[in-house]
């Protein structure tokens, strides 16, 4: 499998885990995978009332902690659609998200250096 194949599947996976355990996909996801490293870029996640909440200070507090709180409670999932897919170990995971943009960042490491695993860099 290629490196942008790679790319592209764990795009999908991703936003598999974002239907399936938040209930909507963003508007658009890349992935980037760098050595052991794989980012996630998504944009367009916040639903119309999410915008209207992040309007006010408290709202954004509300909101960011509601989202972490959601993704980490299905982080478990997420990092097994990865494992079973490629072989690696998560060794962390690291989120946040942007309420003037509507960007949310996911960065991963895992225990591989996964541009080696692939056949075209």
């Amino acid at each position: 499998m290629t490196k942008g194949q790679l790319e592209s599947k764990l795009s999908e996976l991703f936003s598999k885990f974002e239907i399936e355990y938040m209930g909507r996909g963003p508007k658009t996801i890349r992935t980037y995978i760098i050595n052991d490293i794989i980012i996630f870029r998504l944009s367009g996640i916040l639903s119309p009332s999410e915008e209207k909440l992040a309007s006010s200070p408290q709202g954004i507090e509300l909101l960011k902690k509601v989202r972490t709180s959601l993704f980490e409670g299905g982080r478990g999932y997420l990092e097994t659609l990865i494992t079973d897919f490629i072989d690696v170990a998560i060794v962390s995971t690291h989120s946040d998200i942007s309420t003037k943009t509507g960007e949310k960042i996911v960065v991963i490491t895992v225990d591989k250096n996964l541009e080696e695993m692939c056949t075209v860099k």
